[in-house]
């Protein structure tokens, strides 16, 4: 789909997790020139299970890969919630819950997803891996770039797909709290052996302000254990210290049944814990001069929407195509923030929905959430939220 023989331009791209190689491989096509810097040694692989749904599918079938993807479809069959003494509550189809369809909308682990899109973009496109942004100089006709090892290159424009934390908006709009909106909940994610012997399911466990999720991923002899907790203000002192936020997550659990000692345990001797609070970035704009910020960087939604991969793949898509379609920048960048702005927004409003009915704080909601949950029917939907697919994508440029 190279529109021309002449290069369109350079552009760095920061992050190789979802939103980078996709913005890339799109670039690619479209005849511009591009490198991807990632601050870890190599893609990464494994990581907890995500969705790719409604507008989404389109693009990953536009890019070739839905075939890829569906072959590493996790296909969980039932999401079982439980009571604080662990007693079975409700049995409800997983996307009955996160507002999947089965048969179009596809859950993988992230690592496949990032794995399928590095292996169809890596051929052809500059990959520079454990090394990272430091310093951006924007000038008239270009970005002064300083690497983290010293390497110094000059692009047309930077691209931030660097994550909820990314350090390409620090650079250019400043600290993360000033676009960071906290949602109340803090969470830890790690993996675990698969002792209960679960398979193709999720065991969610529910007591006021608190639950213990267990996804299990296939036949796998490991599983995914979430703990989120409610806690009305960040814990901003303890995020930098691996001591500190066990011992946060020991401390709110303490006294828990189930098998939430289990968990902690397991907790305790995880090589692989991740530490986070739950919130969106919201920005009045994405992007700035020649810098430009796509997926968890510019609108992360919460994993509480399911939506964060999807978006990414979707605004990916959709800022190439800007790019392409426009020889300025200027005009590009406002074009992408005009057509995806809406569709994130819609996205991120549906937090309200998923925080509310997962993971309720009182024991007046969590008796109403599951009372919602038993009149649910066990089949799965037939069709999605809205939101999901509240966007048309156009056709890609040149086509």
């Amino acid at each position: 789909m190279n529109t021309g023989n002449a290069p369109k331009g350079t552009v760095l791209v920061s992050g190789a997790s979802i939103a980078g190689p996709a913005v890339a491989y799109w670039l690619r096509r479209y005849g511009f020139e591009v490198t991807v810097v990632e601050k870890a040694g190599a893609p990464r692989g494994g990581g907890y299970p995500v969705d790719v749904r409604g507008t989404a599918v389109e693009v990953a079938r536009r890019m070739g890969i839905l075939p890829r993807l569906r072959e590493a479809h996790i296909a969980s069959r039932r999401l079982t919630f439980l009571d604080a003494d662990g007693g079975e509550v409700a049995v409800v189809h997983p996307q009955a819950v996160a507002g999947g369809v089965e048969g179009r909308d596809v859950e993988v682990t992230r690592g496949d997803l990032a794995d399928i899109l590095y292996e169809t973009v890596r051929d052809e496109v500059e990959f520079v891996f454990d090394d990272s942004v430091d310093t951006l100089t924007e000038h008239e006709h270009g970005v002064d770039v300083t690497f983290r090892s010293g390497l110094r290159r000059g692009f047309d424009v930077v691209l931030g797909a660097d994550g909820l934390h990314s350090r390409t908006r620090e650079l250019v709009f400043g600290p993360e709290r000033r676009f960071h909106r906290y949602l109340g909940y803090c969470f830890a994610v790690f993996t675990m052996p698969n002792t209960l012997g679960l398979s193709h399911e999720v065991l969610l466990w529910n007591t006021p302000g608190r639950a213990a999720a267990l996804y299990a991923v296939g036949d796998s002899d490991e599983l995914h254990a979430f703990l989120t907790f409610a806690r009305p203000e960040p814990p901003y002192e303890v995020l930098r210290d691996p001591a500190a936020r066990h011992d946060l997550v020991a401390r709110t659990f303490a006294g828990d049944g189930w098998e939430v000692p289990a968990v902690l345990t397991a907790l305790r001797h995880a090589d692989d814990p991740f530490f986070d609070t739950v919130g969106q970035i919201r920005m009045p704009r994405w992007s700035r001069g020649r810098v430009a910020l796509l997926g968890d960087a510019a609108h992360a939604p919460s994993f509480l929407t399911g939506q964060g991969s999807s978006l990414a793949l979707v605004g990916a898509y959709m800022l190439a195509g800007s790019l392409a379609a426009h020889r300025d920048h200027t005009a590009a960048f406002a074009a992408y923030e005009r057509d995806v702005r809406g569709f994130v927004e819609l996205n991120q409003a549906q937090v309200g929905e998923g925080g509310g009915s997962l993971f309720p704080v009182t024991a007046e909601a969590l008796e109403e959430r599951n009372g919602r949950l038993r009149g649910l029917t066990a089949p799965p939907p037939r069709t999605g939220r809205p939101a999901h697919t509240a966007l048309t994508l156009p056709e890609p440029f040149g086509d």
